[in-house]
């Protein structure tokens, strides 16, 4: 006897919730550093039936609910998009419904120099929506839905409250990984929280960091127990426990928490006003201590002004560098977006100082006509 897509759907909430209630009085964070178990072999019926009497009805309304304000995002950047080069055209992830005029909340990069965007909702219908902010300071995209989605919206909780070891749920919207479309549950562990620098010039603070590692993490939802929304999910990370800690897998998620002070300017101006800042087209990674160029934006000013790959760096503007959190915060209170940057670097060990004019990253971004 096979089951439909609703069925197997409340099966997994009820699982999770379950696993939820569990794991937050059983479960250590050593547990999670093996590979993540199989799944129960017993049918959506029968994990309804076991997990009934002990899941709080309420707790299992609220992730209910969380669940259905995901929704999938399927977008396609305008033909000369610079961003093209390394996210494909062509982008498909998800996003969380957090307001009732359709508001819906995902990562950036999804929806970046986007042209067209679809919402796809669980009951395969398809909503187009318009780009209403990109954040390059948080790493956050907003998206209005341009016909009633019919969902409601879910509520935001706070990250800062979360525990290290709390399980969490974690949601994906249809129209992504799976073979069938459908939606995908799952339950995650807070392992860490602490600050993330990207290689290509960004950096946040308290980002959360979860395991088992999920391939579908792009724009997901993080929720806790009540069902609030805590994190949008952004990347797959080799060590989510951080640099000094064993290796574990996992996924780094935006925290909400970066999201609430900024809402309303989002909503009005397309971005925060920390988003105004200087931009050099470089991609850094940190190796043995030192800081290396890995890439080089075409036609970016770090293309302009020469510097390679396998660069290493040593200082910004006179002050010495080491980490990727130390070269972005010094790039971006040096001054203006668009400023003369001085960059001493070695190049096959020979010491060089490079200029480089600096651009506002936002006047790069192309975008759809008459958008």
């Amino acid at each position: 006897m096979g089951f439909d897509r609703k069925t197997w759907m409340e099966a997994s909430l009820m699982l999770a919730a379950l696993l939820i209630a569990l794991l937050g009085a059983l479960v250590n964070v050593a547990a999670w550093a093996a590979p993540a178990p199989a799944a129960p072999a017993a049918s959506p019926s029968a994990a309804s039936q076991e997990g009934a009497d002990a899941v709080d009805p309420q707790q299992l309304q609220a992730l209910q609910r969380a669940h259905r304000a995901v929704v999938g995002v399927q977008a396609m950047a305008v033909a000369d998009a610079s961003s093209a080069a390394t996210l494909g055209r062509v982008r498909a992830g998800s996003g969380v419904v957090i307001s009732d005029d359709g508001l819906v909340l995902t990562i950036g990069y999804l929806i970046l120099e986007a042209d067209q965007v679809q919402l796809v909702l669980d009951d395969e219908r398809r909503v187009p929506a318009r780009v209403v902010a990109y954040d390059v300071a948080t790493g956050f995209g907003l998206l209005q839905a341009l016909a009633p989605l019919k969902v409601a919206p879910v509520p935001l909780g706070s990250a800062g409250a979360l525990q290290v070891e709390e399980p969490l749920m974690m949601a994906s919207g249809p129209g992504g990984l799976r073979s069938d479309g459908g939606a995908i549950v799952g339950i995650a562990q807070l392992v860490s929280r602490r600050a993330f620098a990207g290689y290509w010039e960004y950096l946040i603070d308290g980002a959360l960091f979860t395991a088992p590692a999920r391939a579908d993490h792009s724009g997901a939802g993080l929720f806790n127990s009540r069902g609030e929304l805590v994190g949008i999910g952004s990347l797959v990370v080799a060590q989510a426990l951080g640099d000094e800690a064993p290796s574990m897998p996992g996924n780094m998620f935006v925290p909400i928490d970066l999201l609430t002070p900024i809402l309303p300017e989002l909503r009005r101006a397309g971005m925060s006003a920390a988003s105004k800042r200087a931009w050099l087209g470089l991609n850094c990674v940190e190796l043995g201590g030192e800081l290396r160029v890995a890439r080089v934006s075409t036609d970016s000013p770090a293309d302009v002004a020469g510097l390679q790959p396998g660069d290493r760096i040593l200082r910004i503007d006179g002050a010495s560098v080491k980490t990727l959190a130390a070269l972005w915060q010094s790039l971006w209170q040096g001054g203006q977006p668009e400023r003369d940057v001085q960059l001493d670097i070695v190049r096959e060990g020979e010491a060089q100082r490079v200029t480089l004019h600096s651009v506002d990253r936002m006047k790069t971004l192309r975008r759809a006509q008459g958008i």
